[in-house]
């Protein structure tokens, strides 16, 4: 949905007050700083991430192997799965701005010492060390940025600065990924290259940085609290809330639950088919050698597959007018049973490219319809502890396909069995999640 100025009054009104306007909003002095240290954040994470995947996927020294590509997404998102339900914990104790002033600097730190690492050909079980540091950091600053909006807005303005601020962060992180798949074409590919993307990430992380730290340090909050509980207490604390929700969930909200295993399976398929176009991209579409070839593939599979999922937001709420939100959950499954092996099979960088556009469109499908299911399932008072858990599914399931895949696929990614594998999986997923949806 477009953001402009003469956006729809709500119910009742007969004008938008002026500060809930994207004008009203960008006025703010400490909205604009903290939504630039959000884009400079998220700008230095697509950097980053391009830089893990040029050397992990496409560096000419070594031979990657799906094994690296699942040590690669373990890094960038376990992390999400194991912080992010206790990251509040600690939110609401240590003052924000901090976070994000002292987060963003020590990832600065950090990718300067992985960069160190790469030119020293240091073992790789410390580069993944530093990385996986890197992107735990990561967890902290996004639940903070989030946490910190309201401080800076006033309530009539929190609808627009919802929309606005992760809409950019999301358009920062793309961009940097744009950025990094630029400065690696130009480079000459080996590991100075790599180190040179991680620096650049390094330096962007300080940006990030000096812009949090033109903010007053008590800006964002926590306001202090003596009644806190002793640490310890907390993080025990919001491990029996997230149990009392899973209790809920399985209970209460069988739908939910439904809709929860089928957003999980599609993951897992998606992400088993992500490290097949890696592989793929690699060694079957060009010459294993020419990792500027390789990656420039990967970017145009990338940029096909966001579109996919760009197309599924515009398409779904027609869709599941017409068939129900059940029913376009389990038609979407469906769909990726029939064109995964009809494409798929062809190992071809056409059909590869096709299959990444409807597989955007589907696996967003799903889990658009999952998250309403979801929204509309669960009581309020256990909607944030449900959403914490499904976002620890929806993580898991992409790094746990990484290591079912790193067993069974060759490494030049052609394997017909895995192909008609996942395509069964899909059908599977349709068929029982209609049936459960249909009989409750």
């Amino acid at each position: 949905m477009a953001l402009t100025e003469n956006s729809s009054p709500a119910a009742g009104d007969t004008q938008s007050p002026p500060s809930a306007t994207l004008r009203g909003l960008l006025r703010g002095r400490d909205f604009r700083r903290l939504l630039t240290a959000r884009v400079l954040s998220q700008l230095s994470d697509g950097v980053f991430q391009v830089s893990l995947a040029s050397y992990v996927i496409f560096s000419p020294e070594r031979q990657a192997s799906p094994a690296d590509i699942a040590s690669m997404l373990a890094v960038l998102l376990l992390p999400f799965s194991v912080i992010g339900p206790f990251a509040g914990v600690l939110l609401d104790r240590w003052r924000r701005r901090q976070v994000l002033y002292l987060g963003n600097l020590a990832r600065f730190g950090l990718g300067l010492a992985t960069g160190g690492l790469l030119l020293a050909r240091a073992p790789e079980w410390l580069f993944f060390g530093a990385a996986l540091l890197v992107t735990a950091l990561n967890r902290f600053i996004l639940a903070g940025l989030s946490a910190a909006l309201p401080r800076v807005v006033a309530a009539d303005q929190l609808v627009t600065a919802n929309s606005l601020s992760p809409t950019l962060g999301t358009v920062a992180a793309a961009a940097g990924g744009g950025i990094g798949f630029l400065v690696h074409l130009v480079l000459p590919p080996g590991r100075d290259a790599d180190a040179t993307l991680v620096t650049l990430a390094a330096l962007l992380y300080l940006s990030a940085s000096l812009a949090a730290r033109r903010m007053a340090p008590d800006l964002l909050g926590p306001d202090v609290h003596t009644d806190h509980p002793p640490l310890g207490r907390a993080i025990r604390q919001a491990a029996h809330d997230l149990s009392a929700g899973v209790r809920h969930l399985t209970r209460d909200c069988r739908p939910a639950v439904h809709a929860l295993a089928a957003v999980t399976v599609s993951r897992f398929c998606y992400g088993v088919l992500v490290v097949m176009v890696l592989m793929l991209s690699r060694y079957t579409f060009n010459d294993p050698a020419n990792s500027t070839a390789g990656m420039a593939t990967l970017g145009k599979t990338v940029a096909v597959s966001a579109l996919g999922f760009f197309l599924a937001a515009v398409i779904s709420p027609w869709c599941s007018r017409r068939l129900t939100v059940p029913g376009w959950l389990a038609t979407c499954s469906a769909l990726a049973a029939l064109f995964v092996p009809a494409l798929g099979l062809f190992f071809a960088p056409g059909p590869a490219i096709l299959t990444a556009l409807l597989l955007g469109i589907v696996t967003q499908g799903t889990k658009i319809c999952a998250d309403t299911l979801v929204q509309e399932a669960v009581e309020d008072e256990f909607r944030g502890r449900v959403f914490a858990i499904y976002d620890v599914l929806f993580n898991l399931a992409f790094v746990a396909a990484a290591g079912v895949t790193a067993l069974v696929l060759p490494l030049n990614g052609r394997s017909a069995a895995v192909v008609v594998g996942v395509a069964v999986v899909y059908a599977a997923t349709a068929a029982l999640y209609w049936r459960a949806a249909r009989r409750k």
